[in-house]
């Protein structure tokens, strides 16, 4: 796992009352996972959290650091998970304030991507 073994201890204790909380190996990072939703990444001891347009606004602290993100070829691309400030791992009520945002983004993303696959299926007939 690309985060430390307590590091990770640690978060699934703080986040355990979202849901089942587990992590998984995704191309050199770790997956964070509630329920089968991933709402956050965990990269080199650092923990981020999935943004879209309707909790981005809340989330404006993380904004002040880089986006996870990946090169390809020559290029950055920035993923669509913002870093949590390091703050937050000593308050933990808004730790899960962040992480129910996230959450929220992480239902919004798959229902678009059921609601995607089911028109994909449907014009297939």
């Amino acid at each position: 796992m690309t985060a430390g073994d307590s590091f990770a201890e640690f978060l699934c204790e703080q986040l355990a009352p979202l849901g089942r909380i587990t992590l998984r190996r995704m191309f050199g990072k770790a997956g964070v996972f509630c329920d089968g939703l991933m709402l956050g990444m965990l990269a080199d001891e650092t923990l981020y959290f999935r943004v879209d347009e309707q909790n981005r606004e809340a989330f404006a602290e993380a904004a002040a650091f880089p986006p996870l993100n990946y090169a390809k070829g020559d290029q950055l691309i920035d993923l669509a998970f913002w870093r949590a400030p390091d703050r937050l791992f000593d308050e933990p009520d808004e730790l899960l304030a962040w992480a129910r945002l996230a959450l929220a983004a992480a239902r919004r993303v798959a229902a678009k991507r059921k609601r995607s696959a089911s028109t994909r299926r449907a014009g297939d007939d």
